[in-house]
This record gives structure tokens, sequence and C-alpha cells, in this order.
């Protein structure tokens, strides 16, 4: 590769891939967990995306290609079991798939943005991904079940279910009337118990 080609296909690299930089490092954040863990992840993810940047279709969706980097990248360091895929939800109970990608709460219950960052960290790591790309990130059923690599099913079945986990445990410490960090403790050493 000639100076010159490098120096293009560097300035579309930066064009195209690295202006998702922010949006990428903060879904690695919540979904693995740590921002240690999530600046190792992004950091591969980026070598990944230009070591096969000549395999990425000029005018396709470059976001979505680097979330999927990125989520291959996490799927990896957590082995095969993250890939198992849930069977999708029976038509009967599939009832709020026709919602927005808006998580619904009671708005007299006043829920404050940390209390629902920290009741997303107790979500499993699939329901915690899908939730992530479909509402914070928007993406479309089907670009995040390419994204994760699983049927478009599964994703409409983990999203109900992260919807009606997040609930649970945002009423049940509302319930209780506790809240933040000593909220989620105590339920955690409840659920211990039970």
């Amino acid at each position: 590769m000639t100076k010159r080609e490098l120096e293009s296909r560097h300035r579309k690299f930066e064009r195209e891939a690295l202006i998702h930089l922010d949006p990428l490092l903060k879904a690695a954040g919540r979904i693995a967990g740590g921002l240690q863990d999530a600046d190792d992840i992004i950091q591969e993810t980026y070598l990944r995306a230009w070591k096969y940047f000549d395999s990425f279709e000029e005018g396709t969706n470059c976001r979505a290609w680097i979330f999927r980097i990125m989520f291959n990248v996490i799927n990896g360091r957590r082995g095969k079991q993250a890939k198992l895929a849930e069977s999708p939800l029976d038509e009967e109970s599939n009832v709020d798939s026709h919602l927005s990608n808006v998580v619904i709460f009671d708005p007299l219950k006043k829920i404050e943005g940390r209390e629902v960052l920290e009741a997303t960290d107790r979500l499993s790591d699939e329901h915690r991904a899908v939730l992530w790309l479909v509402v914070v990130e928007e993406f479309a059923y089907r670009e995040a079940a390419d994204i994760l690599e699983v049927p478009i099913g599964t994703v409409m079945s983990r999203l109900h279910r992260a919807r009606q986990e997040l609930r649970r445990i945002l009423m049940t410490g509302r319930a209780n009337g506790t809240q933040g960090a000593e909220s989620t403790s105590r339920q955690e050493s409840r659920v211990k118990k039970v």
C-alpha cells in the first residue's frame, strides 16, 4: 500500500469509524462492567476494525458494523455461553413489542437516572446488551439482532424480559423505601437468602 493510499484509508477510517468512539465506550462500560475492561474492549474493537476496514462496504451502516465488532470482542471474552440463544416469547406474552423503545414507569414514582443505571447493572449481560442497543443507542430490532448475531425474536424476547426485570428491580426498591447503593446491597442480600 502506498503512502497516499494509506493516508486515504486513514482519513476514511476516521470519518466512518472513529466518530463512534464515545457511544462505543459508553456501551462497553455499561455492558462489560468496568471502565478498564471497556477501554480494553474498545481498543481491541478498533484494532479489528482497522484490520478489516477493507471489508467494510462504504455507504452501509458503519455504526452497526463497529458495534457488531465490539460485541464479537465482548462475546469472545465471555466464551461461548454468551452466544446461547433464548427462545422467543409466545404470541400472547409479546404484548409490548409494538411499543416504542422507551422503558415506561409510573411517573409518580419519580425514579432518578442514577437508580435506573444502578438497576441495569443488576440485569444479565444479555438483557443489558439488548436494552442498551435498542433503548439507548436506538438500533432497530433487526440491527440489534445482526450486531448480537441472534435471531430478531431473541432480541424482542430479551428486550421484553429486560424491561420486566428492570421494572421489578426499580419497583421493589421503591416499595421497600430504599434507594441507591444501599438499596442494591439490601436487595442482593435478600435475593441470596431466597
